[in-house]
């Protein structure tokens, strides 16, 4: 390992842009795992970069700082990933994205048949839920889930 592969706390945080108050908070999420200079100083690998930069994406699509975590945690620790490693983590979290453009495209759809439509009817609502059916099929807004009411 070449010693500029080793970073500060601070050079890290100038490269990814997060506060290093939030580095020492992902630390302790068990999403990065500095090594420690003799003096105690956190040292960062330069691949680190790409984990908290991941993380900082990640969290732009809506995934929690959990199963970030998950999701890191098939990355090898020992070395620095290859481009196989994050494909293979890249997968799950392709279909997750997928899944969530799915809602969030039905959620426009079916908010921008809702929004001043006038219908005055709720017997012909799309999201109408009588008698709180929707409960049977489990938690949240089922039918902007994707849930029918039959």
């Amino acid at each position: 390992m070449r010693a500029d592969d080793i970073l500060s706390i601070g050079q890290v945080a100038a490269r990814t842009g997060l506060a290093v108050s939030a580095i020492r908070y992902y630390e302790d999420m068990g999403l990065i795992t500095p090594m420690r200079a003799p003096g105690g100083n956190r040292r960062f690998r330069r691949a680190d970069i790409r984990r908290l930069s991941f993380v900082r994406i990640a969290q732009g699509f809506g995934f929690t700082l959990p199963r970030i975590a998950e999701l890191l945690a098939d990355l090898p620790e020992a070395r620095t990933p290859t481009a196989k490693d994050w494909k293979d983590i890249s997968e799950g979290f392709k279909q997750e994205l997928d899944q969530k453009i799915a809602t969030l495209t039905k959620l426009r759809d079916d908010l921008d048949g809702c929004i001043g439509c006038g219908c005055l009817s709720l017997e012909r609502c799309a999201l109408y839920n009588r008698d709180d059916t929707a409960a049977q099929k489990g938690d949240g807004p089922r039918y902007l889930m994707g849930d029918t009411s039959d």
